[in-house]
């Protein structure tokens, strides 16, 4: 059992309406470690400075620093985190060689179907709004069709129980209205995003009015 904790709270560099930075700060959560978030404007190109690009010289959150450790990407992050201080690392990613490939599967869906379709999709909302959004919702419905096939025969989305794979791919699911990516179609996928908001110590991501989600319920 790993019963190390950080001398000292990790920092986490990003931004609140970043899904990327999200996921860390959601496993940082559940795991009950303590951490100290640094906000960076992104709009004022906070991730651009040769400060922060001395952190990751692809300019990119989220950045976590543990005492003398710097880590950059998300699903990397995520990775240490578990191996470093989850009590029960195997609950979050599966030691037998399926179990672990079927997350790193996800990993790979997060790194680009989701990161192509619906997140996609919501930057263009936020900081795009003038451009057509047709190609890149439509990929997002691709993605979420094949989500719910998925999701129609198993609990999450490596398996019966919540791992990795899950916490990498929640947030840009939750917020795709916010790209005007509709959930509505999509039962079995938003019974997933209810088991995970269901999970001790879940966080959510801050809402941003746009796209389907400024339209009052």
């Amino acid at each position: 059992m790993n019963a190390t904790r950080p001398a000292h709270p990790i920092k986490l560099y990003g931004s609140a309406i970043s899904g990327h930075v999200h996921r860390v700060r959601l496993f940082l959560s559940m795991l009950g470690l303590p951490f100290e978030i640094i906000e960076l404007d992104l709009k004022k190109r906070a991730s651009r400075t040769p400060e922060f690009l001395a952190r990751n010289p692809f300019g990119q959150v989220p950045v976590i620093e543990d005492g003398e450790t710097t880590l950059a990407d998300s699903n990397a992050i995520l990775v240490y985190l578990n191996a470093r201080y989850s009590p029960d690392p195997a609950r979050w990613m599966p030691a037998d060689p399926v179990g672990a490939a079927r997350v790193q599967r996800w990993f790979s869906v997060a790194a680009g179907p989701l990161a192509n379709g619906p997140a996609a999709a919501r930057i263009m909302a936020l900081f795009a709004p003038s451009a057509d959004p047709t190609e890149t919702v439509t990929r997002s419905h691709a993605l979420l069709t094949v989500m719910e096939m998925h999701l129609t025969q198993q609990r999450f989305l490596a398996g019966p129980a919540a791992t990795l794979a899950d916490i990498a791919n929640y947030a840009y699911v939750a917020h795709a209205p916010e790209g005007s990516v509709s959930l509505d179609a999509y039962p079995h996928v938003r019974e997933w995003l209810a088991r995970i908001e269901a999970l001790p110590g879940f966080v959510p991501m801050v809402r941003t009015p746009v796209g389907l989600a400024a339209v009052p319920l």
